[in-house]
């Protein structure tokens, strides 16, 4: 639901398996989580049931979006990344802005760089050490066109600067 209708946060889904699978997985969701919410179960319902010419729509967008990122993202001096096949992130390696000056600053991590992304150039990014990967960002490309380029320029012209 999150992915393909653009339901993010609504944690709203199905699980399809063998029995004893299921029994076990009930078992635990039953005793760790609360129930999904009636707006919840009515919206991914109307999702279900409703015509799809907006996931399509969608899909173009973030096709579109995720080789605009790539290819600004790898156009970037010290920035290496590979084109995704999922989600809507890159991921791209940073290794390369490590231990330069960026605007006045140098960062020795993807964690101190990103930080000092969001106070220099007003732009996030999750560090890869969240993800036990250092040296690496997330990036959302589920944005607006204009939005994502605008960040990713700023990007840009902080590399390009020094």
């Amino acid at each position: 639901m999150a992915k393909t209708y653009a339901m993010t946060g609504w944690r709203i889904g199905w699980m399809i398996g063998a029995s004893d699978v299921m029994n076990a997985a009930v078992n635990y969701q039953s005793q760790t989580t609360s129930n999904i919410s009636n707006i919840s179960q009515r919206a991914a319902i109307a999702a279900l049931v409703g015509d799809l010419a907006a996931v399509r729509e969608m899909r173009t967008a973030f096709d579109r979006r995720r080789q605009t990122m790539t290819a600004m993202l790898n156009a970037i001096d010290g920035v290496t990344c590979a084109e995704p096949e999922g989600a809507f992130y890159c991921y791209p390696n940073v290794a390369g802005l490590l231990n330069r000056e960026l605007g006045g600053r140098v960062a020795s991590s993807s964690s101190e760089l990103a930080a000092s992304l969001l106070e220099t150039i007003k732009i996030a990014v999750v560090p890869g050490e969240a993800f036990g990967t250092p040296g690496y960002f997330r990036l959302s490309y589920a944005l607006g066109d204009a939005d994502l380029v605008e960040g990713l320029e700023r990007f840009s012209a902080l590399v390009a600067a020094g």
